[in-house]
């Protein structure tokens, strides 16, 4: 557990953290927001004292942090910056075994460590021998990761760790790393100025303003249904009520069946409209106007827009499944991607109104 208790800090008289008292519980992660200049940053720094505090102190499970030496402290956190912070003359495998080593590892402990981790956040090991130049964004973040874990560190600090890659790299990080932490259970406090990826990433969020002040400390349903204020309600955007969805769970939504074509195959004669292409194992691959198709379906034909909602997701993404779909229809999968049936917009609408009506 990381406690701030009163802590502050102020550079030649101006306070940019200010009188803050925080927990981040163990085993979860605690994600700070807030706009540019608010003090999150260098809140977190002062967890690994890269910051010295002006006044408070910072506990980690119940020793204070000031009573460490800095270099000792930093040895057993975890640290995580955005564009990885890479040694370039170190290949990936020894930017990995960097702590380890320093920690008096032996070599091939350190090295199995490495490649263990390396497989873990993704990374194929033809990779393990390169240098960080030679690998994409997305892949040094991911080595980044790998690094910070190589120690077995109790808590890990990340500073905007996946802000520097592609929207679709930063959505597939994002799933990899939750999957991670909750194996690990590492205790962890991220920094980020989206508060989409807050409300994806954390368990608890801390929203802090201007002049570095704590505004509201809560879980991500309690932040997008109550903010604390017109300041907080106004960061988190005035979309919340879309995102809180997000954490309503569907429940068991009338299902329509749609005319299925398999990948290949003629469409029955005379049929029209849209209907969904399957394969084999009735996993479903895209819609495709029936009106529009000459002889077999191919790929080509196929109209990808749309996303798949399975029967244990979220209100959101159901709704979102069946608003992007070309055919204003959902598509239900279970947990090995077989289509179960369709859903239609009115529908979940309907539910979202009776759960907000619900006791």
């Amino acid at each position: 557990m990381i406690r701030f208790d009163r802590v502050s800090k102020a550079y030649d008289g101006h306070v940019v953290v200010d009188d803050v008292s925080l927990t981040a519980p163990t085993g979860q992660i605690t994600v700070l927001v807030g706009p540019s200049g608010c003090g999150k940053t260098t809140t977190l720094r002062m967890v690994n004292r890269m910051v010295e505090p002006t006044s408070g102190s910072v506990f980690i499970d119940g020793q204070d942090t000031a009573d460490v030496k800095p270099e000792t402290l930093r040895r057993s956190i975890g640290y995580v910056i955005q564009h990885a912070g890479l040694f370039p003359h170190r290949t990936v495998l020894d930017n990995v075994t960097t702590v380890p080593r320093l920690l008096g590892w032996s070599r091939p402990k350190a090295r199995a460590r490495a490649q263990e981790l390396l497989e873990r956040v993704g990374l194929d090991a033809a990779l393990a021998q390169r240098y960080p130049a030679q690998l994409s964004g997305g892949q040094q973040q991911r080595v980044g990761v790998a690094r910070a874990l190589a120690a077995d560190p109790p808590v890990m600090l990340m500073d905007e760790p996946f802000s520097a890659v592609d929207p679709v790299v930063r959505g597939q990080l994002q799933e990899e790393f939750r999957r991670l932490q909750a194996d690990l259970g590492t205790t962890i406090v991220l920094v980020t100025h989206d508060i989409d990826e807050a409300v994806t990433l954390g368990h608890q969020i801390a929203v802090f303003g201007v002049g570095g002040h704590l505004l509201q400390v809560s879980d991500p349903a309690t932040l997008l249904a109550r903010p604390a204020d017109d300041v907080v309600a106004a960061f988190v955007g005035k979309d919340r009520g879309y995102r809180a969805l997000g954490f309503l769970h569907s429940p068991r939504l009338p299902l329509h069946q749609e005319r299925l074509v398999l990948l290949g195959e003629h469409p029955e004669a005379g049929a029209r409209g849209w209907a969904v292409v399957v394969d084999a194992a009735r996993r479903p691959l895209g819609w495709v106007d029936l009106d529009r198709v000459q002889g077999a379906v191919s790929e080509g034909d196929l109209e990808l827009g749309g996303t798949l909602a399975t029967v244990s997701g979220s209100l959101r993404q159901a709704l979102d499944a069946a608003l992007s779909s070309p055919s204003r229809r959902g598509l239900i999968v279970d947990a090995d991607g077989t289509l179960l049936g369709a859903i239609h917009p009115q529908d979940v609408l309907a539910s979202i109104l009776e759960s907000d009506s619900s006791p």
